[in-house]
């Protein structure tokens, strides 16, 4: 992994939107991880950063920096406070891949999310996605079984084997990004 003190996590700024535009262009794969959203332009990719980006009821996201860039997406999303439950997503430029960068931005959202009272996250992933299944069983999600054709990208549905790492799990052997300035509560 690249030096950690250049790699950080912190929330998406309207300065990101030619990083975003850039790795939505240059790695075809996250159009399925972007909803499908045109980022083709800066005003697109700025777009999508206010409208989806932001920090909301019930999500937060936060851009995977390396080198003073967006290289990446972490977010909680479905956060429900009853159950104490929230969803775990990420994405990287192709460019970022390979390095453990997505394991470390997962670590360290879900010890923000465990330490703000969150009990039980989840993610999801294609069978067909085995660097994803990587990051997540790195990150201590265990897998929990498979959601049979959940999933549909134009007219291919796709099996998703979900993943689930509870507060009482223990913690991975894995240095957690620094989350600058987190938000106040998620």
């Amino acid at each position: 992994m690249p030096d950690l003190p250049s790699i950080h996590l912190r929330l998406w700024r309207a300065s990101d939107a030619p990083a975003l535009r850039e790795a939505s262009e240059s790695t075809p794969d996250l159009d399925t991880q972007l909803g499908g959203a045109d980022l083709s332009t800066i005003a697109g990719a700025l777009e999508f950063i206010k409208t989806r980006l932001r920090p909301r009821e019930g999500a937060r996201h936060w851009a995977i920096v390396h080198a003073g860039r967006a290289v990446g997406n972490v977010g909680l999303s479905a956060i429900e406070r009853r159950h104490g439950t929230a969803w775990v997503s990420y994405w990287l430029a192709d460019s970022a891949r390979g390095n453990g960068l997505a394991t470390a931005a997962v670590v360290a959202a879900s010890a923000h999310a465990f330490a703000d009272g969150i009990f039980r996250l989840e993610l999801g992933h294609r069978v067909n996605n085995p660097a994803s299944c990587r990051v997540a069983t790195r990150a201590g999600f265990s897998v929990e079984g498979i959601e049979r054709q959940k999933l549909r990208y134009g007219d291919q549905r796709f099996d998703v084997e979900l993943h689930a790492r509870l507060a009482t799990d223990p913690s991975p052997d894995v240095t957690p990004l620094s989350l600058l300035a987190p938000p106040p509560s998620i």
